[in-house]
């Protein structure tokens, strides 16, 4: 009886290795195929033309890729900006200063809100968005604009990326110890300075993932996006000027153009732009995260 347990132990633990391992495989497989769909193009031109132009005419057979990182780059960082402290402060009040009834009917809101399909933000953002930017906010600093700009993208992206930060940020605070607050308290410390000195001290390595995932969730964000930032190729200058990202590019015009010589490696090596960022990206914060434990904790 004890062999036969020991027995299944060991089987148990082979498949959960297997299956790590096997996690862990099809990240490197989706690296080399996406590589090698896009061997023809990077055959074809060098890493610097391609990164470093902004010319994109297809028909001509130029693909220069910087347009449509600089559209990513300012949407995802605008979007953080604006998600990030209302996130935070959000978690802060809903387990620090809220009575339970606040927390009963926020909690499933937030879950909702989390599960809505992004084509819905989208279509939001075409109705809500885009109309009110192009009417009431740009006038006061450009002389026109059709409201699909960097702004509308980035204001869609921060509320679909809101419920998760808050959802993850609303775990890590719950998860300190009451008897820490308490000891805070019992010093002497007000309740912002408890928040303050032990929650987001106590919790910070974990604000910084939450942090790190939220932006990988909105690098990578397709229909949305695709649908209020006008997909044009230019390099934007302002809040007020459409932009391209990657994700949009690829859906845009995936199955399209195709016959194309090297249309579809372009697409491919955009894809690969992709997960190599996000990739590097969050290898990058595992080892500041690393550093962060090592040093408050």
């Amino acid at each position: 009886m004890v062999s036969f347990r020991i027995f299944k132990d060991k089987v148990a633990g082979g498949v959960m290795f297997f299956l790590t391992v096997g996690a862990l495989l099809l990240v490197v497989v989706m690296g080399i195929g996406l590589f090698i769909k896009s061997a023809p193009i990077l055959e074809t031109y060098s890493l610097r033309e391609l990164l470093l132009s902004s010319n994109w005419r297809p028909l001509r057979g130029e693909f220069g890729f910087l347009p449509f990182l600089m559209g990513t780059l300012w949407v995802t960082a605008l979007a953080i900006v604006l998600s990030f402290p209302v996130a935070l402060l959000t978690a802060i009040f809903l387990t620090e200063y809220s009575e339970t009834t606040v927390k009963k009917y926020v909690f499933p809101a937030l879950d909702i809100l989390a599960g809505i399909p992004s084509v819905i933000y989208g279509v939001w953002g075409v109705i809500l968005i885009v109309p009110w930017i192009s009417e009431n906010i740009a006038p006061n600093f450009v002389e026109f604009s059709t409201g699909y700009t960097v702004l509308a993208g980035g204001i869609v992206l921060a509320v679909m990326i809101l419920p998760l930060l808050t959802s993850l940020f609303i775990e890590l605070f719950s998860s300190v110890p009451v008897q820490l607050r308490e000891a805070s308290m019992a010093l002497g410390a007000t309740k912002w300075q408890t928040i303050k000195k032990t929650v987001l001290r106590q919790t910070f390595p974990g604000i910084l993932a939450a942090l790190i995932l939220a932006i990988s969730r909105a690098f990578g964000e397709t229909i949305a996006v695709l649908m209020v930032c006008g997909n044009l190729p230019q390099i934007p200058n302002s809040l007020f000027d459409s932009a391209y990202p990657l994700p949009a590019l690829i859906a845009n015009n995936y199955g399209e153009m195709l016959s194309l010589p090297l249309y579809e490696a372009a697409l491919m090596f955009a894809a690969l732009i992709l997960f190599v960022v996000i990739l590097l990206f969050n290898l990058v914060s595992r080892a500041v995260l690393y550093r962060i434990e090592k040093k408050f904790f």
